[in-house]
């Protein structure tokens, strides 16, 4: 895993190596992952991996905003948004 970036192929490649196990079943695994914490937090929960961060979400209020062509002014809906805070494991690893 080398570069500024990883896309989702680069990080199925790395689980199936590091695992030992075919990148179909590294593919699956991402993706149970993703889809648990999709529900959960589509359920208002949030996700805790210890040593790595929290997955939760929060709800943006509705505001004015600006039509950056027109000018003119326009309401944004409120929002529930996901947010990811990095852990103290993960913030000791990059230091």
């Amino acid at each position: 895993m080398q570069g500024a970036r990883v896309n989702k192929t680069e990080l199925i490649e790395h689980i199936a190596k590091k695992s030992e196990i075919s990148k179909a079943a590294a593919a699956r695994a991402l993706d149970s992952m993703i889809e648990g914490v999709k529900v959960t937090l589509k359920k208002g929960g949030s996700v805790t991996l210890i040593g790595f961060g929290t997955f939760a979400v929060t709800k943006r209020p509705a505001r004015t905003g600006r039509n950056p062509r027109t000018g003119a002014t326009i309401k944004i809906k409120a929002a529930k948004v996901p947010k990811f805070r990095a852990g103290k494991g993960l913030k000791d690893a990059l230091n």
